[in-house]
């Protein structure tokens, strides 16, 4: 049924707040990664962006960034989960911090949990796009090596 502009039901607001479109884009980033999607994921970036992981080169560009996502898929890393803890914007820039944690399989077969955190650098560009991604691990607790 046709409901016209005006109606209570519609949302006044014609467009979501910076923080909840970008925690959306950074769900949207992990669950690419971990489905295999990895030129989904390296697609979040602006063309001259730039992805620095821990003991890698950083990747500039959506295909060395994809390159470089698909490198650590097959090195294992998987379940990623990402959690925005702050936000801070102005104009067309926007700085994302978080924490992170993720299960590294060994060829082994066993499962080495890894937690960090990581800071995101947004740019709008008519949509918001990535400039900038890195992230560090977090030292495990005795406990947590052992597993």
């Amino acid at each position: 049924m046709y409901r016209p502009y005006t109606s209570p039901s519609v949302d006044s607001r014609p467009f979501r707040d910076v923080e909840s479109q970008l925690r959306d884009l950074t769900q949207d980033f992990t669950t690419s990664f971990n489905t295999g999607n990895y030129d989904q994921a390296a697609g979040l970036f602006v063309s001259d962006g730039e992805l620095i992981a821990p003991h890698h080169e950083g990747a500039h560009g959506p295909k060395a960034v994809e390159r470089l996502l698909r490198q650590l898929g097959e090195a294992g890393y998987g379940d990623l989960r990402m959690e925005t803890t702050r936000v801070e914007h102005t104009g067309d820039m926007a700085m994302e911090v978080g924490r992170f944690s993720a299960v590294v399989r060994k060829a082994d077969g066993t499962m080495v949990p890894e937690r960090g955190k990581y800071v995101k650098v947004w740019r709008r560009l008519g949509v918001w796009r990535l400039m900038a991604d890195c992230w560090s691990r977090t030292s495990l607790a005795v406990s947590d090596r052992a597993a």
